[in-house]
């Protein structure tokens, strides 16, 4: 085979391939949802996560309706985490009576390593693991730890990341808890 004949033929081939890149790429921006992103004001995402602790057990946001909720995301890694939990233990026992529901949302970890880490910190709080993280897609979580407070109208109170103290925990729990009649 000639020079040419193979200039020709990589030619060919290189453009082939090329055109191939930009056909997929304006195919999948054409295609692709759009994700929103989530704001305050805005309707919280249902969802639905079994319980770590009671069997068979099904958290859905729908459940908590006319109460608010504290919806925390954490991994076992993470030490901004480990630190805050033990104030929203506590802070849940002082709530919980008042309308306010805490469920922590741990990030496709091991049901065994999860466990373990809530059993060390003798926590005492509702827990579910999202396996397939649908979840912390849903609520556009990036960085751990967050937390969305809910209002008991199912609304987006407040988005908050990083670790947070007690204090700012028991205000923030005080601003979703639903009136008393």
């Amino acid at each position: 085979m000639d020079k040419k004949k193979k200039r020709s033929i990589t030619r060919g081939v290189i453009l082939v391939v090329l055109l191939a890149a930009i056909v997929y790429t304006v195919y999948t921006s054409a295609t692709n949802d759009k994700v929103k992103v989530l704001q305050v004001g805005d309707k919280a995402p249902e969802f639905e996560l079994v319980d770590l602790y009671e069997s068979g057990l099904k958290h859905r946001l729908s459940d908590y309706e006319g109460k608010g909720v504290f919806l925390n995301f954490w991994g076992t890694w993470c030490e901004p985490c480990k630190k805050e939990m033990p104030a929203m233990s506590r802070q849940y026992a002082n709530y919980k009576e008042q309308g306010v529901e805490v469920l922590t949302v741990n990030i496709a970890q091991t049901e065994f390593e999860v466990k373990k880490f809530l059993e060390s910190l003798d926590v005492h709080f509702p827990a579910a693991i999202d396996k397939t993280k649908a979840v912390m897609t849903a609520y556009n979580v990036d960085l751990l730890p967050a937390t969305i407070l809910i209002n008991p109208e199912g609304k987006v109170e407040k988005i908050i990341t990083g670790e947070m103290s007690e204090k700012q925990i028991a205000s923030y729990m005080e601003s979703i808890k639903p009136e008393q009649e």
